[in-house]
């Protein structure tokens, strides 16, 4: 459904893949998981054009992907993050300027480090991100944390009650963090499932109804929101 495509800005040079709705729809961002720009998130894109969004996944690993554990570790590690936040702002700007997108806003979504990546564009472009969307999402950079009194996006969280990477500990953290700052979140631990629970090329973790009931809540939340 989608193509991959050019969101280069400035001196950033950056290609990503995305997918239009039909006759257009609000524009989204999809921020992959450590594994890269791989099949499943293109396919997410994909998804979301079908419910009638416009879907732009940047490929933040520069084509780079591996199914290895601790190859996605590396890669993650080694991601600069200010180059990373960089070609998220290209990706808005694609968006915004896109015929394919009817929105002035756009919601973001992200999956393991891409939730947490999508908290930092969240707080760094409040007056263009207008719904966040984590899923058990992750900042594992040192001084990467965002900056949470610059956000203005409301923020609905997918996590797993299972997760040994962010679990329910952690969640409520950043849930008293994210009231303590006096803005709108709402964090979902759904129970019985592990991180990635989304990820339906990973069967050994993968929760096809929580997934769906995710998915749909998500929708249901950009709908609401993105302007």
């Amino acid at each position: 459904m989608g193509e991959i495509i050019d969101c280069s800005t400035g001196s950033i040079t950056c290609r990503g893949y995305f997918a239009a709705a039909a006759g257009g729809g609000p524009g989204i961002i999809v921020i992959q998981e450590w594994w890269g720009l791989v099949p499943h998130i293109t396919d997410v894109c994909d998804r979301f054009a079908a419910a009638g969004y416009s879907a732009l996944a940047p490929d933040l690993y520069s084509g780079a992907t591996t199914t290895e554990p601790d190859e996605a570790g590396k890669l993650m590690m080694a991601l600069n993050v200010d180059r990373a936040a960089d070609e998220l702002d290209g990706a808005i700007e694609f968006l915004l300027a896109s015929d394919a997108v009817t929105s002035s806003t756009v919601g973001v979504v992200g999956y393991c480090m891409g939730g947490g990546l999508a908290l930092v564009l969240a707080a760094r472009r409040p007056d263009d991100v207008s719904a966040c969307a984590p899923y058990y999402g992750l900042i594992p950079w040192e001084g990467a944390a965002p900056d949470y009194s610059r956000l203005a996006a409301p923020v609905h969280g997918h996590y797993a009650e299972l997760d040994a990477f962010f679990g329910p500990e952690q969640v409520a953290a950043l849930q008293a963090t994210l009231d303590a700052a006096g803005k709108e979140a709402v964090l979902t631990i759904h129970p019985g499932v592990q991180h990635a629970f989304f990820n339906d090329t990973r069967p050994e973790v993968y929760d096809e109804a929580t997934a769906a009931a995710a998915f749909a809540e998500t929708c249901e939340f950009f709908t609401a929101t993105i302007h």
